[in-house]
């Protein structure tokens, strides 16, 4: 297993100074970061092989997150939007090989968050519709040797996958080696009977795992959930890839507004306290997983 963390972490803002954060996580001991794709979509070739040398030369790879507008809706019934919606997964994927970012990750299926008074919740046509675009988008990813690991998310944020069953039926529909299954811990506190049990049964299906408490606090900062539990599940499948944390502290900005954090989570914590502790949430997460 490698372990990363979001860079959304230390702001309120969906912004980042890549090469600065590049070097704090490679300090704190992480192995991954996870990048915005819209970033990288708006890079030029030169800003991508900047952040690569930087990558590199301090041994952290990228993960490429995107929580997708509504223009590029995979599902919607709208044509011209389901077809914008390719070329511009089809242009990050480019992009993320040229980074050398081997997964892509998130809710690709749709847009992030579902706006349920404006959106049509017809499920199985949703299904029918962005099943067609990740079979077609899968040729790029299989072409590029890039995995794209679809979110599970909760009943307030999409309706289409919320947990790891409907998953694996969804993924199996699509077909494809390159296109498998993102579980994350906040999200399945809430839909999972057995969050422990749903990673087991995603075996060899789970792609990427997301890992926050219950109120996206970092692992360990309240244990609402039991991490050696989800280390030993882990275990049991010989999970192998990127265990990633998505900690909300903060409260402010537009990230106060898309992940709803209506409070300040940190104790008001300086950026160096907010550096000591994900550090110390690294350490116990790695002896969780890893035994």
């Amino acid at each position: 297993m490698k372990f990363g963390t979001s860079y959304a972490y230390w702001g309120t803002e969906w912004k980042c100074n890549y090469i600065k954060m590049v070097n704090k996580v490679a300090d704190i001991g992480f192995d991954v970061l996870e990048i915005g794709a819209d970033h990288l979509y708006h890079m030029t070739n030169e800003e991508i092989d900047t952040l690569k040398a930087e990558g590199d030369k301090r041994g952290i790879e990228f993960t490429t997150n995107s929580g997708p507008s509504k223009d590029n809706d995979l599902s919607s019934a709208d044509e011209h939007v389901r077809d914008h919606g390719l070329e511009y997964f089809k242009t990050v994927l480019h992009k993320m090989a040229r980074l050398r970012s081997k997964s892509l990750v998130g809710a690709i299926y749709s847009y992030w968050p579902t706006d349920f008074a404006k959106t049509p919740t017809d499920k199985k046509a949703a299904w029918e519709r962005s099943i067609a675009c990740l079979r077609e988008l899968s040729k790029t990813a299989e072409e590029l040797d890039i995995e794209c690991a679809l979110e599970v998310l909760n009943r307030n944020e999409t309706y289409i996958l919320t947990d790891c069953e409907e998953a694996i039926e969804y993924v199996n529909r699509v077909g494809s080696k390159n296109i498998n299954i993102l579980l994350d811990t906040y999200h399945m506190n809430i839909e999972e009977d057995n969050m422990y049990d749903a990673i087991r049964r995603a075996g060899d299906l789970l792609g990427h795992l997301h890992v926050g408490e219950c109120n996206r606090k970092l692992p360990g900062m309240n244990n609402s959930i039991d991490w050696p539990k989800i280390g030993k599940a882990l275990r049991d499948i010989n999970y192998q890839k990127a265990v990633v944390m998505e900690p909300f502290l903060l409260s402010g900005g537009e990230v106060r507004e898309s992940v709803r954090v209506w409070r300040d989570l940190s104790g008001n914590a300086t950026q160096e306290q907010l550096d000591q502790y994900i550090r110390d949430s690294l350490v116990y997460l790695k002896k969780c997983c890893l035994g």
